[in-house]
C-alpha cells in the first residue's frame, strides 16, 4: 500500500476514533434538538414539525465528514409528544468511507409544572447501521491493515429531560446509554472505536426587545469520556418574526455566521458557515450547514398558530 494511501487511511482513523468520539456536532442546534434529545416537545397539538439539516465539515479537507439528519414529531395530546429521528454520518472518499446510520423513535411525556412552564421527559430507542467501504484499495496480503469491511447493526437506547416556558428552555439528555465496539472485524482498529454515553446541556431565552426585536442568546455543552468538554455560546436577532441573523462561537473550535428565513409561516430557511480558529484552519475551508423546518397544521386543531410561531 503506498504511504499516500497509507496517510489518508489513517488521518480518517483519527478523525473516526478521536474527533468523532463527539456524536454528530451541528452550529444550529437549536433547531435540530430532538436528534440529540428525545424530552424536546412543542405542546402545538395539532402540528407537525418536520426539519431536515445538511453539514459539510471541514471543506476541502482530505475525505471531510457529511452529515445528514431529519426529524419528525407531534403531540398525541396535551401529555404525549413522539416522533422519529434519523442521522447519516459519512467520513472518507474513494479509497475508504466510514459510515453511520442512526435511526430512533422517541416518546414524550410532558408534565405542568405551572400555569406557563411545562417539563418534558423522553425516551430514545432505536439502532445504529454503521458500516465501512474499503473499495479501490491495493491491499499488502502482507500487511493487516484494514483486512476486512465492517456491517454491523447494534441497538440503542437514551433519555432525556426538558424545562420550557414561552419564553426560555433547558434540556439535558444522554442519546444513547449503550457503549458498544465499532471495527472489530479490521485489525487496526480493533479495540479502539468505542462509543462512548455522550450528555448534552442545551438551554436559551427569548427576550423581547420590543415588538418587532427579539434577541435569543443560547448555549450547548457536550461531554464524553475521553475528549474535552465541547461549549457553543450563540446570539441572534429575530427581527419581525421573519429574518434572523446571529453569531455562535465553539470553545477552541470555530466562530459561525448564522441567518435564517421565515418564508411563510409553516416553512423556514437558515444557513450557517464555520470559520476554524484551531490549528487545524490551515487544512480546511470552514464548515457549512442548511436547515429547512416545515410546520404541518393538521385537522386545524391548532387554531391561531400561524399568528404565534414557534421560537424555539
Amino acid at each position: 500500500m503506498s504511504k499516500y494511501i497509507k496517510s489518508v487511511l489513517f488521518f480518517l482513523l483519527l478523525c473516526h476514533v478521536t474527533m468523532a468520539q463527539q456524536d454528530t456536532q451541528f452550529t444550529q442546534y437549536t433547531t435540530n434538538m430532538s436528534v440529540v434529545n428525545p424530552a424536546y416537545a412543542t405542546s402545538n397539538l395539532g402540528v407537525v414539525n418536520l426539519g431536515a439539516n445538511y453539514r459539510k465539515q471541514w471543506v476541502n479537507s482530505i475525505g471531510s465528514p457529511r452529515t445528514l439528519s431529519f426529524f419528525a414529531h407531534t403531540p398525541f395530546s396535551e401529555k404525549i409528544e413522539m416522533g422519529i429521528t434519523f442521522t447519516s454520518d459519512q467520513i472518507g472518499e474513494d479509497v475508504i468511507e466510514i459510515n453511520e446510520n442512526n435511526i430512533n423513535a422517541d416518546f414524550a411525556y410532558v408534565l405542568d409544572i405551572s400555569d406557563n412552564s411545562k417539563l418534558s421527559l423522553g425516551l430514545k430507542a432505536g439502532f445504529t447501521l454503521y458500516d465501512t467501504a474499503f473499495t479501490g484499495m491495493l491491499i499488502d496480503p502482507n500487511d493487516p491493515t484494514f483486512t476486512n469491511d465492517v456491517n454491523e447493526v447494534y441497538p440503542t437506547i437514551g433519555a432525556g429531560a426538558y424545562y420550557f416556558t414561552d419564553s426560555y428552555y433547558v434540556g439535558v439528555s444522554a442519546p444513547n446509554f449503550l457503549r458498544t465496539s465499532h471495527s472489530d472485524d479490521a485489525i487496526v482498529v480493533t479495540n479502539q472505536g468505542k462509543e462512548e454515553i455522550h450528555f448534552y446541556m442545551i438551554g436559551g431565552y427569548v427576550f423581547p426587545i420590543n415588538d418587532n426585536f427579539k434577541l435569543k442568546p443560547s448555549f450547548m455543552v457536550r461531554a464524553v469520556k475521553g475528549a474535552p468538554v465541547n461549549v457553543d455560546l450563540s446570539v441572534s436577532a429575530l427581527m419581525y418574526d421573519r429574518v434572523e441573523a446571529g453569531l455562535s462561537y465553539r470553545l477552541d473550535d470555530a466562530i459561525s455566521a448564522l441567518v435564517g428565513f421565515r418564508v411563510t409561516p409553516s416553512f423556514k430557511v437558515a444557513y450557517s458557515y464555520d470559520a476554524t480558529v484551531s490549528e487545524f484552519s490551515n487544512y480546511n475551508n470552514g464548515s457549512h450547514e442548511i436547515v429547512l423546518l416545515f410546520d404541518v397544521s393538521l385537522f386545524d386543531l391548532n387554531a391561531g398558530y400561524k399568528k404565534s410561531p414557534r421560537f424555539f
